[in-house]
């Protein structure tokens, strides 16, 4: 995969600058929009990044794989793992515990949000399939505004001794994006592992939320095709991802 570095000031959201140059039919695979800052930058279930002009590595990835491509529950995970592939080295120099992954699409450090990844696509054409993805990486950050830490709590690389720019990591992330990519094309399964290992819920009870049910679980395996494998009292039941609306501690 060849990249295409598309700066701009502060926009709305580079997603969305992604997705107008993919309206336009001036998008190509690889086209990675990179931000200053946002004004409407956002996560999962529409709620709002934060994305303090200068303070953050916000891009979105345009990525147009060949058909069939990977399973679109695989994109989610590579673009995790790529960003924890990347930090890993530096957090490691300072003595920090490594960053753990969060479901479905946040990094987690010291107990706090680091990350988040989201994968969109509209009006999918099997034949044709494209996706942005969106990658908001708290960097240079001091302070957080309120409203966002009555929600939870929220870190960046500085408040954990790590001094970098969103430029150094975005060198660091992207050899990683590539690999993480290809191995959601050509070992869906690995990459799930290598996920679920990440999260630290391996082998352990969890509790599922599905749009009208809740049940607990062990976790034995998590697949972008056969999505998560549970052991229940009665038996071992795969849930598609998909279905899934929340994957916590019970």
């Amino acid at each position: 995969m060849s990249f295409h570095r598309i700066h701009h000031g502060v926009v709305d959201s580079t997603s969305e600058r992604a997705f107008d140059a993919l309206r336009r039919g001036e998008a190509r695979d690889g086209d990675v929009h990179i931000a200053q800052g946002q004004t409407h930058g956002r996560g999962r279930l529409g709620r709002p990044w934060h994305s303090a002009p200068g303070e953050g590595l916000y891009a979105s990835l345009v990525h147009m794989p060949s058909a069939p491509g990977p399973q679109p529950a695989a994109l989610p995970m590579a673009g995790a793992l790529a960003l924890t592939d990347a930090l890993d080295p530096g957090l490691a120099a300072l003595g920090l515990e490594r960053i753990e992954l969060d479901w479905p699409n946040d990094l987690v450090a010291a107990g706090a949000k680091l990350a988040g990844i989201l994968v969109e696509t509209r009006g999918l054409e099997p034949a044709r399939p494209h996706f942005v993805i969106g990658i908001g990486l708290n960097v240079s950050q001091r302070t957080f505004p309120r409203e966002l830490l009555a929600e939870r709590p929220a870190t960046s690389l500085a408040l954990l001794g790590f001094e970098t720019t969103p430029d150094r990591v975005l060198d660091l992330l992207l050899p990683q994006l590539e690999a993480r990519l290809s191995q959601a094309r050509v070992d869906p399964e690995g990459l799930g592992h290598d996920y679920l290992t990440r999260t630290g819920m391996a082998g352990e009870r969890v509790r599922v939320e599905l749009a009208d049910a809740t049940f607990t679980g062990v976790l034995r395996s998590l697949s972008p095709t056969r999505g998560l494998g549970l052991q229940t009292l009665d038996c071992v039941r795969e849930v598609p991802l998909g279905h899934v609306r929340g994957l916590a501690w019970p």
